[in-house]
Order: C-alpha cells, then sequence, then structure tokens
C-alpha cells in the first residue's frame, strides 16, 4: 500500500521536473564579422547571440554512445575568439607558420543577422566536450572565451602539441557566397619548411578526418559542400599554421556557410548545434578506436 502511494507522488514530481530542465535556454552572447573565409580575413564585427549547450546525456537520460576514450587525451580548438575583435592589433600582427607568415587570427565570420563565428564555435565545442567527458577523454581547450584575444594560430597548434593529444580538432564555420552550401573537413597537406613538419600527422590526419566527415554528415544529415576541391568534402591544405605546426593529429571542421540562409538557419538552432557537436565527438571516438 505504501508503494501504491509513493508511485503517483513520484509521477508527479518527475513532470514537473521534466518541465522545468526542458524550458532552459542559456543564453551566451558572443560578435563575429562576415569575411569571405573564416580562415583568412578580419573585419568589424555586429552583434550577435547564441545559446549555451546542454548535456546530450542530461537532456536525453541517455549516457553518450561510443566505445571508451579513457587515457586518451583531445584538443578541441574553438575557431577565433569572441574578444577578438576589441583587439585589432594584436590579432593582425604576422607569426611564423612554418613555411610563410600569416596573422596571428581574425575575428572569424558571421551570419548576415550577426550570430557570430565565434559564439558558434564555442557552443559546439563545448557540447562536443560534454560528450567526450563523459566517455572518458580528457579535453582541453585552446580557449574557452577565457582570453582578452587568441591565442595566436602558432600558440593553437602548439597547445595540442604540449598535451600529446591523440587527436584536435579546430572547430570553425565558412563565410564563403550565398547560395554555397554544406560541411567540409580541412587535412594538413604534408609540408616541410621552417618549423614546419606535418610528413608524421598527414595520414593519422586524414583517417580522422575521414571519421569525422562520415559522422557529422550522418548526425547533421548535412551534405558534403560543392563549392571546395572535388566536393569530397576533404580539403587539403598547406597554408594554415593551426595545421603546419602540428605534430599530433589535427584537422578543421568548416560546420556549414554563415552566409548561406539555409546553412545559417541551421547553425543558429541550438538543437542542430547538439547533433553538430555529437557528429564531432563521434567521429573522434571512432578515430581513437580505430
Amino acid at each position: 500500500m505504501v508503494l501504491a502511494a509513493l508511485i503517483p507522488a513520484c509521477f508527479a514530481g518527475w513532470l514537473l521536473w521534466s518541465s522545468v530542465d526542458g524550458s532552459k535556454d542559456d543564453g551566451a552572447d558572443g560578435a563575429g564579422a562576415p569575411t569571405t573565409s573564416s580562415t583568412a580575413s578580419p573585419s568589424p564585427p555586429p552583434s550577435g547571440a547564441s545559446s549555451a549547450p546542454t548535456s546530450s546525456a542530461s537532456a536525453s537520460g541517455k549516457q553518450p554512445s561510443g566505445k571508451s576514450l579513457e587515457g586518451k587525451v583531445v584538443v578541441i580548438d574553438p575557431g577565433h575568439n569572441p574578444n577578438n575583435r576589441d583587439h585589432p592589433s594584436q590579432i593582425a600582427r604576422l607569426v611564423d607558420i612554418g613555411t610563410d607568415e600569416k596573422e596571428c587570427d581574425t575575428t572569424g565570420t558571421a551570419t548576415n543577422s550577426g550570430y557570430a563565428e565565434a559564439s558558434f564555435t564555442l557552443d559546439v565545442a563545448r557540447r562536443a566536450r560534454t560528450l567526450l567527458e563523459a566517455r572518458g577523454a580528457t579535453v582541453r581547450f585552446t580557449q574557452d572565451g577565457d582570453r582578452p584575444y587568441g591565442p595566436c594560430v602558432d600558440e593553437r597548434a602548439e597547445i595540442g602539441n604540449k598535451a600529446h593529444a591523440d587527436a584536435v580538432v579546430s572547430v570553425h564555420a565558412d563565410g564563403a557566397a550565398a547560395g554555397e552550401r554544406g560541411f567540409h573537413v580541412i587535412l594538413p597537406k604534408s609540408v616541410r619548411g621552417g618549423g614546419a613538419d606535418t610528413s608524421a600527422i598527414t595520414a593519422p590526419s586524414r583517417r580522422l578526418g575521414e571519421q569525422l566527415r562520415s559522422r557529422f554528415a550522418k548526425a547533421t544529415g548535412s551534405k558534403p559542400a560543392q563549392y571546395i576541391g572535388d566536393g569530397s568534402g576533404l580539403d587539403v591544405r598547406g597554408d594554415l599554421g593551426g595545421l603546419n605546426l602540428s605534430t599530433v593529429p589535427k584537422v578543421f571542421i568548416e560546420c556549414g556557410n554563415m552566409r548561406d540562409s539555409q546553412d545559417a538557419a541551421e547553425l543558429t538552432d541550438s538543437a542542430w548545434r547538439e547533433r553538430a557537436a555529437d557528429g564531432v565527438a563521434q567521429g573522434i571516438t571512432d578515430f581513437l578506436n580505430e
């Protein structure tokens, strides 16, 4: 009889908790500027806002899928920094990328409505961290919105190197022309010169990129961008310091085109960003369990 009396009370309590939890939509403000490429030129940013991450495990009541990552170190590099716009001279200074010199960093791009790439990358990165840590991985960030600017691209590479990371993923969103849609993964080119030597990481980085491409497409329903390379969703570049100076497997992912209205509608949607984070986390998990 006691059990029969408790069941309705517990059920009513669960309903109350569920309704409160489901109404949460924490916000995190950030700003950035539209550019032709998220890894190229900076410009003065408009303001925008984004939803902060919620844990997939806690939101769904289920633990994330995937094998254990105990003992693995993952570095996530949220592209750009929401505060870069306030430090134009610092981020414009040139740094050595091994084969050339390039700006320390940029402000990144933004949607036409002002939602900044820097806000997007932090949100997706934080969601992916929650999933990876639930699987036992040690996850480190290059920045968590806690720096005045940067870090510069050479320091971003060094953070992964010093962590002896098993995998590094740099999260971005592109700033291509309107009408261009889809995501792509950037792989390191085999380069050697100055402080750059990617000969040891090109093969494992490609495997990481291929796993990421497959899982991101499955999780989000997005298709590989047709405006980059051969439309395979993989693009090899030798002009990015974050890749050139890396000594551990590393790739970039451009999750979509912020300047296209259809892609922007997805990138600004909290539920879609959760799926994007799941794709990133599962791609990393698959690579580390090969």
